[in-house]
């Protein structure tokens, strides 16, 4: 039986009986919470033997999960065992647990917990190593810090801990002031409930009106509560309007507040003030610096992404000429993981080469520079290529790996997990299959990778296919890893409207990993993403006759994709990064973040304010410069690409059109 979802195709073993509608039936009962629906489901696909009946079991099960007992879970795990599905539930039954607050079947069901890799569960794991006696005081804090959403398992382990003792009130308001920091303020305002309600109220009050907080509280002298809720008021005014903190703070807080909050406060406004590409960013994170020195003579203890955006103003500083020492000292002031990411090590490499000493005394200090640079010189990245081209050894590209084995690909094709994952995904349940595939994947060498990639892309499942060939460490596969689907379609219209036909490549391996079936949750849909207002819109300007059902095709997304981009690149005066960032985000966007110094493309880049857009950026100029390198069998070279700068618009160049979408 074939079944088949736009271009992805696969023929896996199902029962007449037990037809995939079936399925794609059950789940739409378990989003619907049928109880009946699937009650039937699942007695249907076990009756068929259906090979996801595994998947309805979960379901139906996971529907009235408040209501079981261990036992029938117990039945399920041994059905179901060393499966995606039995790990599973047994991360929905340890949080359901967790609610009960059973501790003793908690106790005995975590240790079998192989993905282990959900943060309440955690908590609550961390709560039951307390209970026993242990100390968990420094893992229980990095737990509760990390929480990015209100949850029982943290709370209730912050809770627990704070009645022991265990957690001061120091521990409590900097849970509260980095979830402020982190536009958090319902975890912030749980946190201050644990000091006093008096505290969690006035937590309200500041993050409905922080200017209004402000001016009616005044710190009592001595007070570290009433400090610190002054300086979550700071913060919160500073992600609305970083140039009012700055003022209160010059004219008012700074004097007020001790010098350790006085500077977060101050390294917060730097934050925002850079994410809005203001000016004084980089003058306020030096003034913040000097007022944590007041302070003590320790690190400087803000959150990570405040010293990547230290960094980032460095960068645009001076009129982007930069200042060295200070995206240093930022970078040196990250944590050991932020520190060995490609960004900062190519960015450190940089600030060195910048202030070594001319002659001999600086050569020590440009060969570390050197040094650092050969660490990620060769990755297939963004600042991987920068780095190859800085030392100028441009890297050639890796060889293919030698061919899969009959016996390796049979082995692939043996996994379970991996046929459930393309049978769920060729049936339109993405996510699942996406879940199924990754849990086989695990603890799998770079040649049974290979294999695995190559059953996806056998199939014309994209996605998979890339994402699981760049899981490998030594053995890369670059027509798996940068596969060619469409290249005729492509190329074509590349030619028409003059593009560069890699730059499309790379654009759309981005998007949708060549997948047209995908379709955003802001509705963007097709090969390239297209938004309906915007394909109509484009298909006015290109004379097109259009109808809402054609986004989905193809060809015509491609046609549509390609306009758009075309249209782009013309109002960015041809800046590829510019371009990619306006399909991204919007033109409106690029035209505001172009205004301010003019930058070197990569510190341009950097400083996008949107991570997923700053990203995207990268990786498609990266993708380009490498579908180039592989179709011209040359090295990589990323630089052209970038061009030389990125500033105001010109006076002389046309003005852009203000429609464009």
């Amino acid at each position: 039986m074939v079944l088949a979802l736009g271009t992805l195709v696969c023929e896996p073993v199902v029962h007449a009986q037990a037809p995939n509608d079936l399925i794609v039936e059950a789940r739409e009962a378990f989003r619907k919470k049928d109880r009946d629906r699937l009650a039937l489901a699942r007695a249907q696909a076990a009756a068929s033997q259906h090979p996801l009946t595994m998947w309805v079991d979960y379901w139906e099960l996971n529907n009235r999960l408040t209501e079981v007992s261990q036992p029938e879970v117990d039945a399920f795990y041994a059905r179901w065992r060393d499966t995606y599905v039995e790990d599973r539930l047994r991360n929905d039954w340890l949080l359901e647990l967790g609610l009960r607050r059973d501790w003793a079947n908690f106790a005995v069901d975590f240790p079998r917990f192989r993905m282990n890799d959900d943060r309440e569960v955690t908590c609550y794991a961390l709560l039951t190593e307390h209970m026993k006696g242990k100390d968990v005081r420094d893992a229980a804090l990095a737990a509760w810090f990390a929480q990015k959403d209100s949850d029982d398992g943290c709370n209730l382990l912050a809770a627990t801990l704070v009645d022991a003792k265990v957690f001061g009130a120091a521990d409590v308001l900097r849970k509260a002031r980095l979830s402020i920091d982190a536009s958090r303020p319902r975890a912030a305002r749980q946190a201050a409930a644990l000091v006093s309600l008096d505290a969690a109220s006035r937590v309200q009050e500041l993050t409905d009106s922080a200017p209004r907080f402000l001016s009616r509280n005044k710190p009592v002298r001595g007070s570290r509560v009433d400090a610190e809720l002054a300086t979550m008021a700071l913060i919160r005014m500073a992600s609305n309007d970083p140039e009012a903190a700055a003022l209160a703070l010059r004219e008012r807080w700074e004097r007020v507040l001790p010098a350790d909050l006085a500077s977060w406060a101050w390294a917060a406004t730097a934050k925002q003030s850079a994410m809005k590409l203001l000016p004084d960013a980089a003058d306020h994170y030096q003034h913040a610096a000097r007022v944590f020195a007041r302070h003590d003579d320790s690190p400087l203890d803000w959150p990570a992404d405040t010293m990547a955006w230290k960094a980032r103003a460095a960068l645009r500083a001076d009129a982007g000429q930069g200042r060295w020492e200070q995206v240093l000292q930022a970078i040196d002031a990250m944590g050991s993981a932020e520190r060995r990411d490609a960004t900062w090590v190519y960015w450190r490499a940089r600030a060195l080469e910048a202030l070594a000493q001319e002659g001999p005394e600086g050569d020590a200090q440009r060969a570390h520079a050197r040094h650092l640079l050969s660490t990620i010189a060769g990755q297939l990245s963004f600042y991987g290529a920068l780095a190859s081209e800085a030392l100028g050894e441009p890297f050639a590209l890796p060889a293919p790996p030698r061919a899969l084995t009959p016996e390796e690909r049979a082995a692939a094709a043996a996994q379970p997990g991996l046929t459930r994952g393309l049978l769920l995904a060729s049936l339109g349940l993405r996510d699942e299959g996406r879940r199924e595939w990754n849990y086989s994947l695990r603890g799998m060498s770079d040649r049974e990778l290979l294999a695995a990639a190559a059953m996806a892309c056998e199939v014309r499942d994209w996605q998979l296919c890339i994402n699981t060939s760049e899981r490998t460490r030594s053995e890369i596969d670059l027509a798996q890893r940068f596969p060619t689907p469409y290249r005729e379609e492509i190329w074509q219209r590349a030619r028409e409207l003059d593009l560069d036909p890699h730059y499309v490549m790379g654009l759309i391996r981005q998007e949708t990993r060549f997948m047209p079936s995908l379709r955003s949750h802001a509705g963007a849909s097709g090969l390239m993403q297209v938004m309906p207002a915007t394909a109509k819109w484009v298909a006015r300007k290109m004379g097109l006759e259009y109808s809402p059902d054609m986004i989905s095709d193809p060809s015509t997304n491609l046609r549509l994709g390609t306009g758009y981009l075309k249209m782009v690149l013309e109002a960015f005066e041809g800046s590829q990064a510019m371009a990619a960032a306006a399909y991204n985000a919007g033109p409106n966007r690029p035209r505001r973040w172009r205004e301010g110094p003019w930058l070197e493309t990569a510190a341009w880049a950097e400083n996008i304010p949107f991570s997923e857009t700053r990203d995207y950026v990268k990786k498609v100029l990266s993708n380009a410069s490498i579908y180039a390198a592989l179709g011209n069998g040359e090295a990589p070279v990323l630089r052209p690409r970038l061009g030389r700068l990125i500033g105001p618009r010109p006076t002389d160049s046309p003005l852009p059109d203000k429609d464009l979408p």
